[in-house]
């Protein structure tokens, strides 16, 4: 198999560069003190988000790069859990990083990390804090951390995302996490995978699962995806959700791993208005 032939088909790093390039292009304007405003997203500030990315994406790097370095962080991070936030432990690793550095670096370490992926067959297994994932899983979910974040710090600042079709990513990975959503929440699974019908931001229309007039979820991609990354209730989109399974999936939809998360109240989250 050629490296051409195994890239084919595998836009998941360069959509994941684009997309940070799309947040690091918002970032540019922002001066030292704006990195400590704190966002809607569990009162992060900005700078907390940029670290949280950076620490990750250098992480995923580590997978294809240097896996002995991945496992030494995953165990020094389960040393300290017991002890140090999640927050603590990402300031203490980036040390002296901070606002315009940060960005830097983060900026730096995301394009190593998209062109390492780049370079890789995305069916091979990576190493990762829980079980092992595809390459093309790892830098999914990479672009979905990042789409996700990012999201809270657009809405700080009043900023209008300008979404594109690489957002089918994240889309995918909501729906191919509706099992995980009702197992990490202990919760039964229901009997019926709903019908889900999006609309794409170039207006494509991409479905999943088969057909139906009852159990469904239509609507636009940008907001279903806003949902299972907790970035929004699902109170707070236009999306049509009909049936028992959809309307149990879309209260507590969650598309990234960790312990069960509780969605957003309906409007605590939201875009700012900004004066001129």
């Amino acid at each position: 198999m050629t490296q051409q032939t195994m890239q084919a088909g595998f836009s998941q790093p360069a959509d994941f560069r684009d997309e940070s390039d799309a947040l690091a292009g918002l970032l540019s304007a922002l001066g030292d003190d704006d990195f400590n405003r704190r966002t809607r997203f569990k009162q992060w500030t900005i700078a907390e988000i940029i670290t949280h990315l950076h620490v990750w994406n250098w992480a995923a790097e580590q997978a294809l790069a240097d896996e002995e370095a991945l496992v030494r962080l995953v165990a020094d991070f389960i040393a300290q859990r017991d002890t140090t936030s999640l927050r603590e432990f990402e300031k203490r690793w980036v040390g002296a990083l901070s606002d315009r550095s940060l960005v830097d670096a983060w900026r730096i370490q995301y394009r190593k990390t998209a062109d390492r992926f780049q370079q890789v067959d995305p069916r091979i297994r990576t190493k990762w804090f829980g079980p092992e994932m595809s390459a093309r899983s790892n830098i999914t979910a990479r672009l979905m951390e990042t789409w996700a974040h990012g999201q809270a710090i657009y809405d700080l600042l009043g900023a209008r995302r300008i979404d594109t079709d690489r957002i089918r990513n994240v889309a995918v990975l909501g729906v191919q996490t509706f099992e995980w959503t009702f197992k990490t929440h202990r919760q039964a699974l229901p009997k019926v995978k709903p019908h889900v019908r999006l609309t794409g931001p170039s207006g494509a229309i991409w479905t999943w699962n088969e057909e139906s007039q009852t159990d469904l979820i239509v609507g636009s991609a940008v907001e279903f995806c806003q949902v299972v990354t907790q970035v929004r209730n699902i109170a707070d989109t236009g999306l049509k959700v009909g049936g028992e399974s959809a309307q149990r999936w879309m209260r507590i939809a969650q598309c990234f791993a960790g312990l069960p998360e509780k969605p957003p109240a309906p409007g605590e989250r939201f875009r700012e208005r900004v004066e001129g």
